[in-house]
């Protein structure tokens, strides 16, 4: 395995599951990723595979099912699997920010009729903030839920949904004008149940998935719109039961996010990392392993010392918010961190598989492709660097 990206303190029974999944990413992700990607099929296999193992309710506590496992567990388990095909743990990763966001902040009926069908994989979350005019100014925030009676009814069109497809429960985030004058207190999540699949739901009348959006890269998983036209939703479905609480509800969710990416970011180096090591010493020029020259040498080592340092940060970030403590300055940290260093690293494993790099034969090819999406997922990194500066200025704050 290598003695880069350790992560010390683990309990036994931390360190089993890692294993676990360790052992199914050698064996049943990365021997398909390619071939799966290239097609741009969903990992359907793969997906039950992981519902056997109970990944996905692996942050759900004991009492609905799940494994009750810390954020720290699923930062690594996202890691692992991340290294195999980062699109599974997109798969995975809108699941469990939904699923943390009922838990911390839904009624107790939410958590009651939601979780436990999570934990078993039975239903699949998605998460639903942005929009095609949004960017990350979340305050400008157009698709509106207006009351009426018992009920709201919402219209508008989100974007970039991941897993918008094959989700069954979508946490929307809508504007409802209930909370006064802050932009930020009339925001609201709603919690749509809704059938897999893409077109007109068949479930929820005037909810459509239009279909995939063609990437570049992160393929297999679907990434999606959603358009609202006069869609009813029950007020219970109010995430927490009372308006106006979503935003804040959105950006606990997101600081789960920034670790998952952090740590989809620790992955793919990782893996790019192994493959560079792997083929410089098969390579042979002038005479010699590629491995042997000096200018591959500086370059291995500046490359695991990008791995090294990216998920030690990942691993701080996701303790942070095991403790408790506002975890946003260490998750924007390390999200920005990882995910530049994964395009660095990933990049020079390019590079030092020349000409081959270039060919689809080669996984590099793929991990070239995927790298880019965590510069802008979960937030770009002028976002992150924004929002490290501005808790940097509160905590080193001068007296005037």
């Amino acid at each position: 395995m290598g003695r880069l990206a350790q992560t010390d303190g683990l309990t036994e029974i931390q360190r089993d599951i890692l294993a676990t999944v360790r052992d199914f990413v050698d064996k049943e992700i990365i021997p398909v990723a390619t071939e799966l990607e290239h097609k741009d099929e969903y990992p359907t296999a793969i997906v039950e595979g992981m519902k056997q193992l109970g990944l996905f309710g692996l942050t759900i506590p004991e009492e609905y099912g799940g494994l009750g496992e810390s954020l720290l567990t699923y930062a690594l388990v996202v890691e692992e699997i991340a290294r195999g095909w980062m699109s599974v743990s997109g798969i995975v990763n809108t699941h469990f920010i939904v699923a943390h966001m009922i838990n911390a902040h839904g009624t107790q009926e939410q958590k009651d009729h939601f979780l436990p069908k999570m934990a078993a994989g039975e239903i699949r979350g998605a998460f639903s903030m942005s929009e095609p005019g949004l960017g990350s100014d979340v305050s400008a925030i157009s698709t509106k839920g207006v009351r009426d009676g018992d009920s709201y009814v919402l219209n508008g069109q989100k974007m970039w949904l991941t897993n918008g497809g094959t989700s069954t429960l979508v946490a929307v985030l809508c504007k409802t004008d209930e909370g006064g004058s802050s932009p930020y207190k009339n925001m609201t999540t709603f919690l749509i149940e809704k059938t897999a699949g893409f077109g007109p739901n068949p479930t929820v009348p005037g909810l459509t998935v239009p279909g995939k959006i063609e990437k570049m890269g992160y393929k297999g998983v679907d990434t999606t719109e959603l358009v609202l036209q006069d869609v009813r939703i029950p007020a219970d479905r109010v995430l927490g039961g009372v308006p106006g609480k979503g935003f804040y509800q959105m950006m606990d969710g997101v600081e789960v996010g920034r670790v998952n990416v952090a740590a989809r970011g620790c992955g793919v180096a990782r893996r790019a990392f192994e493959l560079g090591i792997s083929y410089a010493q098969q390579r042979s020029t002038f005479g010699k392993k590629i491995a042997e020259h000096q200018a591959i040498q500086f370059k291995l080592a500046e490359m695991a010392t990008k791995v090294e340092a990216a998920h030690q940060m990942m691993v701080m970030a996701a303790r942070k918010k095991d403790s408790g403590e506002r975890n946003d300055l260490e998750a924007g940290m390390a999200k920005y961190l990882a995910s530049e260093y994964c395009k660095e690293v990933v990049e020079d494993a390019f590079r030092i598989h020349g000409g081959y790099g270039f060919s689809k034969e080669y996984e590099i090819e793929r991990l070239y492709r995927e790298a880019p999406m965590l510069l802008i997922g979960e937030g770009t990194a002028e976002i992150q660097k924004m929002i490290v500066g501005r808790r940097l200025l509160e905590e080193y704050r001068i007296a005037e």
